[in-house]
């Protein structure tokens, strides 16, 4: 890890001038300010409070807001930016809160009540960032949702592109010979949750792509992030259509509620039904037959936010940054050809 002293070394200049200019001190001439900063910026340098070389304590933590109580792929880039904010010398609270609650709303509480140094955001309604997120000065970090497209300079984003990998999830299945497709999860309303909303309308443009026809009301079934709930709407759609042999599930864990829905209904995945899921959790290499999902990079999510954070924390001249991150197709078993 570069500390305080490889950057003084690097620059040619002493600890005490790095620390004047990591601390916004004006006693440094502007070519060592430049010649400085370009070297932290180099070497994605993030100074905790020791390193800043300051004798006070942290006002409060970063607080980190978990949108969905059961959704087990953003307690996995929680537990990863948790450790790498605990390295970092940085306290943390955890907030959970229901997939439908207003988490902007509970950050405006929180930060009235707190004073946090920063915030991070696991999931998120977009709507609700656009109504409140203007009372919030502190610098904050939307994960899993793209907010390129929001005015707000504290605010930065990383997220996979959801629409491209839904295509991608869409296009395989029509390259393995199923045309008479499903979708499990999320909504069709885009005030409800863009997440599930980007991801269903991903799939379906991707089928318009391929002259595919889809109709909504009898190849689709909404529903939560949750096991129980992937269980419910497979029930309820396979029961309606007989007709289809492939299933689209927006998030695993609904994908692995479908396949005990599937087994339920006297069939077998992947014989008589396939499925492929999104979020490339850990249970999925371990399922019986083992899910083909889209993976995406939770490590290169919570990393990129938490080094975001501390960097635009730590310097106030730091903008907000938009980033989407790759993601691949995991084949898996749980696809059989037609």
């Amino acid at each position: 890890m570069t500390t305080i002293k490889d950057i003084a070394r690097l620059s040619g200049y002493s600890i005490g001038t790095v620390s004047r200019v990591i601390n916004q001190h004006s006693d440094v001439s502007p070519e060592a300010r430049k010649k400085i900063e370009k070297i932290i910026a180099q070497e994605n340098f993030q100074p905790n409070s020791n390193a800043k070389l300051l004798k006070q304590q942290i006002k409060t933590s970063v607080i980190i807001l978990v949108k969905g109580q059961m959704n087990i792929f953003l307690e996995v880039i929680l537990e990863e930016v948790q450790k790498i904010l605990n390295e970092s010398g940085e306290a943390t609270s955890v907030t959970f809160l229901d997939e439908a609650a207003n988490e902007v709303e509970t950050a405006v509480h929180q930060c009235a009540e707190r004073k946090p140094r920063g915030i991070i955001f696991l999931g998120g309604n977009i709507n609700y960032f656009k109504k409140s997120f203007d009372q919030i000065d502190v610098p904050s970090v939307l994960v899993t949702v793209p907010a390129s497209g929001l005015p707000f300079e504290n605010l930065s984003s990383y997220a996979t592109d959801d629409i491209a990998a839904s295509a991608a999830a869409v296009e395989y299945l029509v390259r393995m010979g199923h045309k008479n497709i499903g979708i499990i999860g999320g909504s069709a309303s885009l005030q409800r949750g863009q997440i599930g909303y980007r991801r269903l309308h991903g799939a379906i443009n991707q089928l318009k792509k391929f002259n595919i026809p889809f109709d909504i009301n009898k190849q689709y079934e909404p529903g939560r992030f949750s096991i129980a709930s992937g269980y419910e709407s497979t029930l309820s759609l396979l029961k309606r259509n007989k007709k289809i042999t492939a299933l689209y599930c927006i998030s695993d864990i609904i994908a692995i509620g479908a396949m005990r829905a599937v087994k339920d209904l006297n069939m077998n995945v992947p014989d008589d039904i396939s499925i492929i899921g999104y979020d490339g959790i850990e249970y999925t290499r371990y399922s019986v037959p083992r899910l083909a999902t889209i993976q995406q990079d939770t490590s290169g999510l919570a990393r990129k936010s938490v080094e975001d954070l501390l960097m635009r924390i730590n310097y106030q001249n730091r903008t907000a940054n938009h980033e989407m991150i790759p993601f691949r197709v995991l084949t898996g078993e749980s696809i059989k050809k037609k």
